[in-house]
């Protein structure tokens, strides 16, 4: 990345250098592409791995949320494990939703649709939202991201969201908890993470 460059900038500026990784996701071996200028380019991260291996099943039907999605190892996931739900993957970083697109093409993945935040219909709303969340955009930034997506779960839907216990885990459950009309428990700790599930 350049000095100005974050995994949260839309237009990254860094050159691409695209690469192909080989990875273990929804119980298969994939390739998938990626590239500089985003999230964790060189491995599915230690966080989102957490999330993968301790969130329970996720719905097979509905409208799934992948919140900050990367180049995708949540929202494709889901899409192999839920083929007859559809799964948004949301992210502000261009290059980011072109790798998305490009990877569940590359797996064949069909339910599956890459956009912008203000790409979503306001109508969608989500039964269920998995996120390893930009915690690095800042406090006020994730704090409003998350009072703007997850007031649209719906009932009887959940969020689950991994967080580094480093990072401010446990203080963002007391807030999310005093913030909005939920139950926010700590479901799983692992490897300095917390899975937080929001119902």
């Amino acid at each position: 990345m350049t000095e100005h460059d974050h995994y949260f900038t839309a237009h990254p500026a860094s050159a691409e250098e695209r690469r192909v990784l080989r990875v273990h996701l929804a119980g298969r071996e994939l390739e998938v592409e990626t590239a500089r200028g985003i999230f964790s380019p060189d491995h599915v991260d230690l966080g989102t791995r957490v999330l993968l291996d301790h969130a329970p099943d996720a719905p097979a039907t509905g409208q799934l949320l992948d919140l900050g999605c990367g180049w995708g190892p949540i929202a494709l996931a889901l899409a192999l494990e839920s083929p007859a739900a559809h799964v948004w993957a949301v992210d502000v970083n261009e290059r980011a939703l072109d790798l998305v697109r490009r990877n569940a093409s590359r797996v064949g993945v069909t339910n599956l649709t890459a956009a912008r935040p203000d790409e979503v219909p306001d109508d969608v709303r989500f039964a269920a939202i998995w996120s390893n969340p930009p915690i690095r955009v800042g406090k006020d930034a994730l704090h409003e991201l998350l009072l703007r997506w997850l007031p649209r779960l719906t009932d009887g839907g959940s969020a689950q969201l991994v967080v580094g216990k480093n990072l401010g885990a446990d203080s963002l459950q007391r807030w999310i908890a005093d913030q909005l009309p939920v139950t926010v428990e700590r479901t799983a700790s692992a490897k300095g993470f917390r899975v937080l599930t929001v119902t």
